[in-house]
C-alpha cells in the first residue's frame, strides 16, 4: 500500500517543518500538528497512512498520544513512528510498549524517514 497522508507531530516548528520537507520530497500529502490534542482530532478525522511523533511536547506527550491513539478503534491501526532526541536503549523500548512501530532519533538524515515508512508498507 502506498503511503499518501502522513501527519507530523512536533512542538518545535522547526522539527515540523523540516520533517514536512523530506515527507513532500516522497509525493506524500503532509498534514502536521503542534501538540498531542491536535494530533489526535487530526488522527481521527484525516486516517493518515502513518503518524510521525515527537515524543517530548507540552501538554500531553508522545507517549499519551500514542496509547490514545491506540485506544480509539479508528486510529488504533495507524502506524507512529516516533521522532525524538531521547536516545536512551529504554526510551526506544518504551516507546516500543506504547504501540509504537518505529523509532528515528534527532538529527536524523532524510534516507531514515524513507527507510521507516518502507519497513512498514
Amino acid at each position: 500500500m502506498p503511503v499518501k497522508k502522513v501527519l507530523v507531530v512536533d512542538d518545535s516548528a522547526t522539527d515540523r517543518a523540516h520533517l514536512q520537507d523530506v515527507l513532500e520530497n516522497q509525493n506524500v500529502t503532509v498534514l502536521t500538528a503542534a501538540n498531542g490534542q491536535d494530533a489526535i482530532r487530526i488522527a481521527q478525522a484525516e486516517r493518515p497512512d502513518i503518524i510521525f511523533l515527537d515524543i517530548l511536547m507540552s501538554g500531553m506527550d508522545g507517549y499519551a498520544v500514542c496509547r490514545s491513539l491506540r485506544d480509539d478503534e479508528k486510529t488504533r491501526d495507524i502506524p507512529v513512528i516516533f521522532v525524538s532526541s531521547k536516545k536512551n536503549q529504554a526510551d526506544i523500548m518504551w516507546a516500543s510498549e506504547q504501540g509504537g512501530s518505529g523509532y528515528v532519533i534527532k538529527p536524523y538524515a532524510p534516507e531514515e524517514i524513507e527507510k521507516q515508512i518502507q519497513s512498514i508498507f
